[in-house]
């Protein structure tokens, strides 16, 4: 990781923060992303992890719960100044939710091979255009072994 924000140690204990919103997720059954939204002092605001099967929807990504409560939190929408540490590389839709409100940067551990926003991002597309700072790959040996525990349990057979 060539990027810190909060000092490279401060960075992975916000992303292992992130880790137990995941395991969380795990032990519901859901996908096991987690997400940690951080101020500007460094203290996280709010947690969130995906909740897709639970709430039957599709936006209930862990970002967006994570943002969601910290926006309840400050009472704005607007998340000027504020971090966001996410266990898997945020999708299209989670990009565009982080850039509306106002995330100043993204720290994610493991890549996602399908839904990744480095897999959508077109040049035509203006949600990865400055704005937002993302950096991958923090803790990403430990993100990903828990990802294949899942898939591995939940793995469909026979088709």
């Amino acid at each position: 990781m060539d990027v810190t924000i909060f000092g490279q140690d401060q960075d992975i204990f916000y992303m292992q923060e992130a880790y137990k919103e995941a395991e969380l997720a795990f032990e519901h059954n859901e996908v096991p992303v987690g997400a940690v939204v951080v101020d500007e002092f460094g203290t996280i605001i709010a947690r969130g992890y995906n909740q897709v099967e639970l709430r039957y929807s599709q936006v209930a990504h862990a970002e967006i719960e994570a943002i969601n409560r910290a926006c309840q939190l400050k009472k704005n929408w607007r998340l000027t100044g504020c971090w966001l540490y996410v266990t898997l590389e945020p999708c299209m839709m989670c990009m565009g939710f982080i850039k509306l409100a106002r995330i100043a940067g993204v720290f994610y551990g493991a890549r996602s091979p399908l839904f990744g926003y480095k897999l959508d991002n077109k040049a035509v597309s203006s949600v990865y255009q400055d704005g937002v700072l993302i950096v991958g790959d923090l803790c990403q040996q430990k993100i990903g072994d828990l990802m294949r525990r899942f898939f591995k349990k939940h793995r469909v057979r026979g088709g």
